[in-house]
């Protein structure tokens, strides 16, 4: 057996806020703030204050008042991924992109003609700081799984190389969230029975687990705990979910309001939906309270379909059910996801028509954004009305 994994996962450290140091040399070494109103991203030094993801600027400034708040822009963000992935795929052919700043590369057989893996990765570290001017950490391990966790622990800045003998005694020392899937609420469930340390889940049998978790969960930590990972670095997968999401802040919006920014999102990512050619049957709300205490609500349709009038429906019955708790605690933060999402080739045909704003509208509306650029063109209800900022995204 290999003594080094061939899994690297390699994640630009405070993405936006590292483009802004980089193109900005007097933020060089200062609490960087990206964002509008909620924190987009944060420098190391800001996150040393407590500063994090999703924030609102208010409370940051209170946490780190010398922090210094840079409005984002988002095309420099859109190009320095580029040109990191480009790095990434002159590395090697085998990549899988997880987001605009995070990818799993396969290296394993690269020995030959370029070295061991931790060189490799050693040397990726260094082409992007060259090629992008930015810092990347990186995670080697023989799974996807701990190939990720390793970088969480490297960061910042940093390459942690999982040797296969010492996999588990790696893994078994690490806190419970370390494990995907494990969030406050899973977390909180383990450590009320005192398994606090992936060693502590490991101790346990699936059966004891999914009696505490459920089966799905249960098992899925089992395996995780154990390193038992056997998914491999997926070349051109395609998403299995979409979605967007708008910070609101803190002032009182009424029901019109809120309808109007769920028909924002809607129009949006089903646009985003019809140009991958895909079809979805899952529509999920997501939600955060003024206490930032979270919900989500799913509705699954009875056919797929791309059309945003249909969607809209689903995503209308969702708001309506959460509206007496959005009016008792307040909003902060709305947010839209597709699922269940398939090619449209095989139900293009058999999607209903939907009355005036059908399949026909949107197909204008999508030809007149092409042309005219996604600003110039908006339904009656939306003019006026600030688009937002759109996330520079992966390919669909």
């Amino acid at each position: 057996m290999a003594e080094e994994g061939t899994i690297l996962h390699a994640d630009a450290d405070s993405f936006y806020a590292s483009v802004e140091q980089r193109d900005d040399p007097a933020l060089r070494g200062r609490p960087v703030i990206v964002g509008g109103g909620v924190v987009l991203a944060a420098s190391y030094e800001a996150k040393a204050y407590g500063v994090r993801t999703p924030m609102g600027e208010t409370q940051a400034r209170r946490l780190c008042p010398h922090a210094i708040v840079v409005r984002p822009r988002m095309e420099a963000y859109s190009e320095a991924s580029t040109a990191m992935f480009e790095v990434f795929r002159d590395t090697t052919p085998l990549v899988e992109g997880l987001s605009i700043d995070e990818a799993f590369l396969d290296v394993g057989g690269l020995r030959r003609i370029a070295g061991e893996p931790s060189e490799i990765a050693a040397r990726l570290r260094h082409d992007v700081r060259e090629r992008v001017g930015i810092p990347v950490t990186v995670g080697v391990a023989r799974t996807k799984f701990l190939a990720k966790v390793a970088s969480a622990v490297a960061k910042p800045d940093g390459l942690l190389v999982v040797p296969v003998d010492g996999e588990l005694t790696f893994l078994h020392a690490l806190p419970v969230e370390r494990l995907w899937g494990v969030g406050p609420v899973t977390a909180r469930k383990l450590r009320e029975r005192s398994i606090v340390t992936v060693a502590d889940v490991a101790r346990l049998d699936e059966a004891a687990l999914e009696r505490i978790l459920g089966r799905a969960a249960g098992r899925h930590l089992h395996a995780l705990a154990h390193n038992r990972d056997p998914r491999p670095v997926a070349v051109g997968r395609r998403r299995r979910s979409i979605g967007t999401q708008r910070a609101l802040g803190r002032r009182a919006r009424s029901p019109a309001t809120l309808e109007t920014d769920l028909l924002a999102l809607v129009d949006r990512l089903s646009r985003r939906l019809r140009g991958a050619r895909r079809v979805c049957r899952t529509v999920t709300l997501r939600l955060r309270f003024d206490d930032f205490a979270r919900a989500t609500r799913s509705h699954t349709l009875p056919e797929a379909t791309a059309e945003t009038a249909m969607l809209l429906d689903a995503a209308r019955i969702l708001l309506a059910d959460a509206m007496p708790t959005i009016q008792r605690r307040g909003i902060t933060l709305i947010g839209l996801t597709f699922t269940n999402l398939f090619s449209d080739d095989a139900v293009q045909l058999a999607l209903p028509f939907h009355g005036p704003a059908s399949p026909a509208i949107d197909a204008t509306l999508d030809g007149l954004h092409d042309r005219f650029g996604s600003s110039a063109v908006t339904r009656a209800v939306l003019l006026g009305r600030p688009e937002g900022l759109r996330v520079p995204l992966l390919p669909d």
